[in-house]
C-alpha cells in the first residue's frame, strides 16, 4: 500500500502542476477561429471591483479580462464584443457584469462562467458609460450618440430613452436610492434625470469644459465632477449650486469618485497624477504618482481599503490609499500594435507599440522575452537584423534606433529626419538602413556608422512605406501621394513611378526571392500587384471594406496577406487573384501583417493592442 501511496501522490502533484500551468496560459484562451495565440492582453479603458472585492472586471480593447484581486492572477477573458470595451458594471449581487463597447453593443455576462447572457442593442454609436441601479434590475448607459438608456436587466428590453444632451454622453451613473440619473456630456452640462419618467431635473452648467466623469456621494446629496479644465467640481443635487471646485491637476480630469464613506474623493487625470481630496474642505489629503501616462480610471474598493488605478501605461495599480504605497501591479497590456518582424529563425516577433515599447515575443512560449523602453516616442515601425542581432526602429520623433535584441540596450541613436519615420528596414546584407519619413524624403543610412549614405526626394507627401528588394539593388516606396516609386539604391536614381492607386499608398513589398514583382495596398481599399521591370499592372485585388494598411508576401511567393482598417486579414492567390480566406478576431484596426520565414504562420498586429498568431497548415 505504501508503495502504492506515493506514485500517486506524486502524479496528483505533476498533474495539478500541468493543469495551473495550462490554466494560467492565458495567451490561448477565446481565440477567434484559425487562431493559435494570442500576444498581450489589449489597452486599459476601465476598472472595477466586484461587491466583494475578491475580483477585478477590467475593461479593455479586446474584451473583459477578470483579475483575482489577492493574487493578481488572472482568471478569465470574456470575449465577443466587435470593437473595444470602453466601460465595464457589476450588478449589486456581483454575478453579472456589464460592458459597453465601441461596437454600439451592451453586453450582459456571468460572472462565474464568462457566458455571455444578453447583448442589449439601440444605441446608434459608441457605449461610453454603463451602471447597474442599486436593486440590480436597471442598467443606465451613456453613447456618443448623445441619448441616455434605461434597460431591464431580466429581459433586455429598452425601457426609456432619455435625450436632452446636445453632444456625446461620456458619464452616466445612478443615484444611491435609484431614483435618479447623472450624466454629463460634451456639451459641457451635467444632468439630473428622474428614472421613473424619464424628464430632466435639473440641468447644470459645469463650467469645466466637456465633462469626463460624474458620480453620487454615498448620501446621495452632491455629485461630483471632473472635466476638461482640470478642476473637479462638487454640485448640491437638490438645488443644483455649485458647492467646491478643487484645483491643483494640470491636466483634464478623466475619473473622480467618492470613497464609501463620502469623506474623500479620488481623481485621475492627464498630468499622470492621482490625487486624494477631503471633500468637506476641498483640499488635497495625498498625491500619488508614478502612472506613466494619463489616468483613464481609479476608484476605491467597496470597503476602502484599496484604490485602483488604470491608464495610458497599461498597468494596472492597486494602491492602500492611506499610505499611496502600492500593493500590487498587473501588467501584460498593450497599447496599439503598429508593426511586427519575425527574426530570421522565426523564433522571435518584435513589435512597436504606441505606448513608446519595443516587446520581443518567444513564438513558441508565447512569453515576452524583453521589453525596450528607450523610446521617448510612440515607435511606428521595426524591423529584425538579418543575423538577428539588431532591431532597428523609427518613432514619431523623426529618430532611428538601433538596439541590441540579446540585451536591449541601444547602439546607436540615428537622427535627420524633420518628420516622424513611418517605415525602416535593413538590406539583406544588414549593411544599410532605409527610412521613410513623413517629412517626403527617403535616406540610407550606414548600418555600422549610423552615417547618412544617400537622400531620396521625389515623393511631393508623406512616406508610408520603404522596402528593399531581395538583392538590395532598387528600393521601392509607397506615400500619401498615391504613387509607388521604384529607386537604384547604388546611384539614387528614380528607376519608375507606378500609378493606379486612388488613394493613399500605405505598404508596399517586394516579392522574395527574385523581386520581379511587388505588392502594394493602400487608402483606396484595393491591392495591386505589378511588374518591377515594365512597372505595369498585374492585378488589382478587392474586397477589404476600408483601407489597406499592410501588405506581405509568402516566403514562396504564392500568396499574399493584407491587414486593413475593416478589421480583417485577408489571403490571397496570386496566380488567380482569389481570396484564399478571412480571419476576423481583431477588434481594431489590423496595421501590420507578415508570414513568418518558413510560410507556415501569419502574425497580425492591430489596433487593439494584441497580436494575434495564425496557423497556416492544415
Amino acid at each position: 500500500m505504501k508503495t502504492m501511496f506515493l506514485p500517486l501522490t506524486i502524479l496528483f502533484v505533476l498533474l495539478t502542476a500541468v493543469l495551473n500551468a495550462f490554466a494560467i496560459d492565458y495567451t490561448q484562451w477565446n481565440l477567434p477561429e484559425g487562431a493559435k495565440a494570442r500576444l498581450g492582453k489589449g489597452y486599459i479603458t476601465d476598472i472595477k471591483f466586484s461587491p466583494d472585492r475578491t475580483r477585478l472586471a477590467v475593461g479593455t480593447s479586446i474584451g473583459v479580462w477578470i483579475y483575482d484581486v489577492q493574487t493578481g492572477e488572472e482568471l478569465n477573458l470574456f470575449t465577443g464584443h466587435t470593437g473595444a470595451v470602453h466601460t465595464v458594471s457589476f450588478s449589486p449581487d456581483g454575478n453579472t457584469i456589464a460592458s459597453g463597447s465601441f461596437d454600439r453593443t451592451i453586453r450582459l455576462w456571468d460572472t462565474n462562467t464568462g457566458k455571455n447572457i444578453k447583448t442589449l442593442t439601440g444605441h446608434t454609436s459608441w457605449v461610453t458609460s454603463v451602471s447597474f441601479s442599486p436593486d440590480g434590475n436597471t442598467i443606465v448607459s451613456g453613447s456618443w450618440d448623445n441619448t441616455i438608456r434605461l434597460w431591464d436587466t431580466n429581459t433586455g428590453k429598452n425601457i426609456k430613452t432619455l435625450t436632452g444632451h446636445n453632444g456625446s454622453v461620456r458619464t452616466v451613473s445612478f443615484s444611491p436610492d435609484g431614483n435618479t440619473v447623472v450624466s454629463g456630456s460634451e456639451d459641457k452640462t451635467i444632468h439630473l434625470w428622474n428614472t421613473n419618467t424619464g424628464k430632466i431635473i435639473r440641468k447644470i452648467k459645469g463650467d469645466m469644459g466637456w465633462v469626463y466623469s460624474v458620480s453620487f456621494s454615498p448620501d446621495g446629496n452632491t455629485v461630483v465632477g471632473g472635466g476638461q479644465d482640470h478642476t473637479i467640481r462638487l454640485w448640491d443635487t437638490n438645488t443644483g449650486k455649485n458647492i467646491k471646485t478643487l484645483t491643483g491637476h494640470n491636466g483634464s480630469v478623466r475619473t473622480v469618485s467618492f470613497s464609501p464613506d463620502g469623506n474623500t474623493v479620488v481623481s485621475g487625470s492627464e498630468d499622470k497624477t492621482i490625487h486624494l481630496w477631503d471633500s468637506r474642505t476641498g483640499k488635497i489629503i495625498r498625491t500619488l504618482t508614478g502612472d506613466m501616462g494619463w489616468v483613464r480610471t481609479v476608484s476605491f474598493s467597496p470597503d476602502g481599503d484599496t484604490i485602483v488605478s488604470g491608464g495610458w501605461d497599461n498597468i494596472i495599480r492597486l494602491r492602500d490609499p492611506n499610505t499611496g504605497k502600492i500593493i500590487r501591479k498587473i501588467k501584460g497590456h498593450t497599447s496599439w500594435v503598429y508593426s511586427v518582424s519575425f527574426s530570421p529563425a522565426g523564433d522571435t516577433i518584435v513589435s512597436a507599440s504606441g505606448d513608446k515599447t519595443i516587446r520581443l515575443w518567444d513564438t513558441t512560449t508565447r512569453q515576452l522575452i524583453r521589453k525596450i523602453t528607450g523610446n521617448m516616442y510612440s515607435a511606428g515601425s521595426v524591423s529584425f537584423s538579418p543575423d538577428g542581432n539588431a532591431v532597428v526602429s523609427g518613432s514619431s520623433d523623426g529618430t532611428i534606433r538601433l538596439w541590441n535584441t540579446n540585451t536591449g540596450k541601444i547602439i546607436r541613436k540615428i537622427t535627420g529626419h524633420i518628420g516622424e519615420v513611418k517605415s525602416v528596414s535593413f538590406s539583406p546584407d544588414g549593411n544599410t538602413i532605409v527610412s521613410g519619413s513623413s517629412d517626403k524624403t527617403i535616406w540610407l543610412w550606414n548600418t555600422n556608422t549610423g552615417k547618412i549614405i544617400r537622400t531620396f526626394t521625389r515623393h511631393t507627401d508623406e512616406v508610408n512605406s520603404v522596402s528593399f528588394s531581395p538583392d538590395g539593388r532598387m528600393l521601392v516606396s509607397g506615400s500619401d501621394d498615391k504613387t509607388i516609386r521604384l529607386w537604384n539604391t547604388t546611384t539614387g536614381k528614380l528607376i519608375r513611378t507606378l500609378t493606379g492607386h486612388t488613394g493613399m499608398v500605405s505598404s508596399v513589398s517586394f516579392f522574395t526571392p527574385d523581386g520581379r514583382i511587388l505588392v502594394s495596398g493602400g487608402f483606396d481599399r484595393t491591392i495591386r500587384l505589378w511588374h518591377t521591370s515594365t512597372g505595369q499592372l498585374i492585378r488589382e485585388l478587392t474586397g477589404h471594406t476600408d483601407w489597406v494598411f499592410s501588405v506581405s508576401f509568402s516566403p514562396d511567393g504564392n500568396t499574399i496577406v493584407s491587414g486593413s482598417n475593416d478589421k480583417t486579414i485577408r489571403l490571397w492567390d496570386i496566380s488567380t487573384g482569389q481570396l484564399i480566406t478571412t480571419h476576423t478576431g481583431h477588434t481594431g484596426s489590423v496595421y501590420t501583417v507578415l508570414f513568418s520565414p518558413y510560410g507556415n504562420t501569419v502574425v497580425s498586429g492591430s489596433g487593439d493592442g494584441t497580436i494575434l498568431i495564425w496557423d497556416l497548415e492544415p
